[in-house]
């Protein structure tokens, strides 16, 4: 029985509740395959002070040790925030076939809040699917920005 998609949402969620906790932009990231979790990932941009440690690309690497392989096609991936350009660009390269996002990036996301990058003309379009427990994502966000703001901890 395949399990819904709010489940696997969920779980980002428990990641970006992490990486808030180590004060991260709380975004978390799962690939599921086969119904399985096969790579987790949350930010890690402050903690390793590398651009590319974004959840996605964290979930990616995750699931590319997990199949042995660079493809993660028949997988689905599962991030609270809509991907970035190089997120999206990875993912296209990933040849990943399913992209949920929760909420939507009006000022870097590459899924439709800026652009659209799932739509150009690649050989290997995801479908895409937005909104999943996206006000559940959008409030992370929320209260880590307005703690930030405050000067206070995220935790």
């Amino acid at each position: 029985m395949t399990k819904p998609h709010e489940y696997y949402m969920s779980q980002a969620l428990e990641l970006a509740r992490e990486a808030a906790d180590a004060g991260e932009v709380p975004v978390g990231c799962v690939i599921v395959r086969d119904g399985a979790v096969i790579g987790r990932g949350r930010n890690r941009r402050e903690e390793k002070q590398a651009v590319c440690s974004h959840a996605e690309m964290e979930a990616m690497a995750q699931a590319n040790a997990a199949l042995g392989s660079w493809r993660l096609d028949n997988c689905a991936l599962y991030v609270t925030l809509e991907p970035c350009p190089m997120c999206a660009g990875a993912i296209l390269n990933a040849r990943i076939p399913k992209v949920f996002y929760g909420a939507r990036d009006s000022a870097f996301g590459a899924c439709g809040g800026v652009t659209n990058l799932f739509m150009e003309q690649f050989p290997h379009r995801p479908a895409l699917v937005g909104g999943i427990l996206a006000e559940d994502c959008q409030a992370v966000l929320a209260e880590f920005f307005e703690k930030l703001r405050q000067g206070k901890p995220s935790t």
